[in-house]
């Protein structure tokens, strides 16, 4: 047994909405390069992604919408047609064999999740999935198909466990939580920056689940311009105290590198420190709970260049017991891609010291977001937390 497999296919670069759109799945290559370069990530770990089949997609999927969708990506549709399914909108237009492209990444994560569960890798990462924001019926956020929703029915249905999804994106996993809601037997922790500011506006602490699956939904919405030490003492007590709580027998990781300083779309001051540590907790915690079983998606991430490559290759050596790397990117992988980038990339794993000038509400911020993880652990503590256990 492999102690990790790489879900990896050319034709997941498919998944793209325009040149200028912030969605780019360049960021696959940009990854497997800097991997390969720092000897990390060989032939032999990568498995191929497949094409999920209709009846695999309408696990967490509308069949109607699933016609809509091959329909639209066929010129068939207008989005005068289409905008009330999402598609054809500013955030996810129209785009040539859109329902092949999603297919392609819900199967990619359906490979990583038989790759775990029939015994041939301990982890596995599809760095094509995590598209976490789209609905039974509706496209949103970037999202045509929720591979992560489809993946976790999957692992319900062929192999009756009990499943823990986390999510450490800086928008809210509101497509996966709600999928779920009133589920006992899959437990959603989602870490996101508040949605007082950012979509998709949802996340609240109050927000638990509903029927037999209350008290199975957890949110930590924190405060704009939160910085890691904040970021990951919220992590590591959601963690320990939810997986002790649930006892799952699979962790399914969501792994958007959006909460990034340097990130476009949020207002999260984290560094690359919060991603040589997410991945090792989610790690340690999987062998003790789940005998290992570990799948792994990519998510958000929008500075594709000096964020995104180095985030996502602290999954991968941490999957495969690499020490996480440090000091000077290869400089073959630096002389590579610079060409092409618009701004001028990083020198160093490390981020630049100091990244930004200091945050005056520091200390609010941090006692703010310390009180919302008091309520949002509450339950924990009450009779729900004891039944539940």
């Amino acid at each position: 047994m492999k102690d990790a497999l790489f879900v990896y296919s050319p034709e997941q670069l498919g998944y793209k909405f325009s040149e200028s759109h912030p969605f780019n799945h360049k960021r696959l290559i940009l990854t497997m390069d800097l991997l390969k370069k720092i000897h990390a990530l060989q032939d032999d770990h990568i498995i191929p992604a497949r094409m999920a089949t209709d009846e695999e997609i309408a696990l967490a999927h509308d069949r109607k919408y699933i016609e809509i969708v091959k329909q639209a990506g066929k010129g068939l549709l207008t989005p005068q047609q289409t905008v009330s399914y999402g598609i054809g909108t500013e955030d996810t237009p129209i785009f040539t064999n859109m329902h092949e492209a999603s297919s392609l990444l819900v199967g990619g994560t359906l490979q990583a999740v038989d790759a775990v569960m029939q015994g041939k890798s301990r982890h596995a990462l599809n760095l094509g999935g995590g598209l976490h924001h789209g609905f039974y019926g509706r496209a949103s956020g970037f999202c045509i198909y929720n591979d992560s929703s489809v993946a976790i029915h999957y692992l319900r249905k062929k192999y009756d466990v009990r499943v823990l999804y986390v999510d450490t994106d800086a928008h809210h996993g509101d497509g996966v939580q709600w999928a779920f809601y009133d589920d006992p037997n899959v437990c959603t922790l989602s870490i996101h920056e508040t949605g007082r500011y950012l979509f998709p506006g949802t996340g609240n602490v109050t927000e638990r689940g509903s029927g037999e699956g209350y008290g199975t939904s957890f949110n930590f919405p924190i405060d704009a311009f939160t910085e890691d030490e904040s970021f990951l003492m919220i992590y590591e007590k959601a963690m320990r105290e939810i997986f002790e709580y649930f006892k799952p027998d699979v962790v399914f990781t969501q792994n958007g590198a959006d909460a990034h300083y340097l990130d476009p779309l949020t207002h999260l001051y984290g560094t690359m420190r919060i991603y040589r540590e997410i991945p090792k907790l989610a790690h340690k915690l999987a062998h003790e709970y789940c005998d290992g079983r570990w799948i792994a998606v990519g998510g958000g991430g929008y500075d594709i260049w000096r964020v995104v490559p180095r985030a996502w290759s602290y999954i991968w050596t941490e999957m495969n017991d690499l020490p996480a790397p440090t000091g000077p990117l290869p400089k073959d992988w630096l002389e590579q891609w610079q060409t092409e980038s618009p701004v001028s990339l990083f020198q160093n794993w490390e981020d630049p010291i100091p990244l930004y000038e200091p945050i005056p509400r520091k200390l609010e911020i941090e006692e703010k977001n310390a009180q919302m993880l008091q309520k949002a652990l509450i339950i924990l503590h009450g009779e729900i937390g004891k039944n539940k256990k």
